[in-house]
């Protein structure tokens, strides 16, 4: 299904690759136009030149080159989308880091960065957006994780940042409420991208991996990325207008499993 997001202005971070490349192809089907924020700027064109290519009216996003841990970075994304588009009508907090470890083993610099991407770079960003997704009642997705619903060992860094997504999730849904903007989250399973190779698995560990979800997940899987692209798209659509403060799991039924 194609929601119909034409005159909404999306920023989308993390759009080189993965989860935030899926969802900015979807928005470009549905007519948005996009402002891609990601530190790849090939990849990151690459990604706007497929979106322009299936956007039904060719809108060419614009496209941001930016460490959203560096505050000015940051604020660069936000002068710059308004001055392009004029408006913003919708944020996904999608850029994020994945650093395996237990707690013994995390480095404090592993833990800082992690915190800052996953974490503070988002709650920064939000914080700069909200006066302009208050005067267009627009929405903001977050992009969180199983992780911020369960526990898992040897990551408890990122479960901890994505558990704090959650809990941002809700108590900037309240703060907005009443003042027409929607926030939501996500929480995806295992999807098939590249986050868990660039976090330090090998090829050969990651196939493994791939093939461990078969019984991790309820559904007997893992995900494929336009299966959270297209909740993106729902959340961001007037379908979901009474739909605020909400962690959606995409997970296959991950988050419902218990070991017997």
């Amino acid at each position: 299904m194609n929601y119909n997001l034409e005159g909404k202005v999306a920023i989308i971070t993390g759009a080189s690759s993965g989860l935030g490349a899926a969802i900015a192809e979807y928005y470009s089907k549905c007519g948005a136009s996009l402002s891609l924020v990601g530190r790849n700027e090939t990849s990151l064109n690459a990604v706007c030149k497929k979106c322009e290519e299936i956007s039904p009216n060719n809108l060419k996003p614009l496209t941001i080159v930016a460490d959203l841990s560096i505050e000015a970075d940051t604020q660069r994304t936000v002068d710059e989308t308004m001055g392009h588009f004029k408006k913003i009508n919708i944020l996904v907090n999608n850029a994020g880091i994945l650093k395996g470890g237990s707690c013994e083993s995390f480095s404090m610099d592993d833990f800082d960065a992690t915190m800052n991407i996953n974490l503070r770079s988002i709650f920064h960003l939000t914080k700069l957006c909200i006066p302009f997704i208050v005067e267009t009642k627009g929405n903001i997705i977050n992009m969180s994780s199983v992780t911020g619903l369960r526990a898992f060992p040897g990551v408890s860094a990122y479960c901890i940042s994505k558990s704090a997504i959650d809990q941002f999730t809700r108590c900037t849904a309240l703060e907005v409420a009443s003042r027409g903007v929607r926030v939501n989250a996500i929480n995806p399973g295992v999807i098939k991208t590249e986050l868990h190779k660039s976090g330090g698995m090998s090829e050969e560990a990651y196939v493994k991996f791939l093939k461990h979800c078969e019984t991790t997940h309820a559904m007997g899987r893992y995900g494929e990325p336009e299966e959270v692209a297209s909740v993106a798209a729902f959340l961001a659509s007037d379908h979901a207008s009474f739909i605020t403060g909400a962690t959606i799991p995409v997970d296959g039924g991950r988050h419902a499993m218990c070991p017997r």
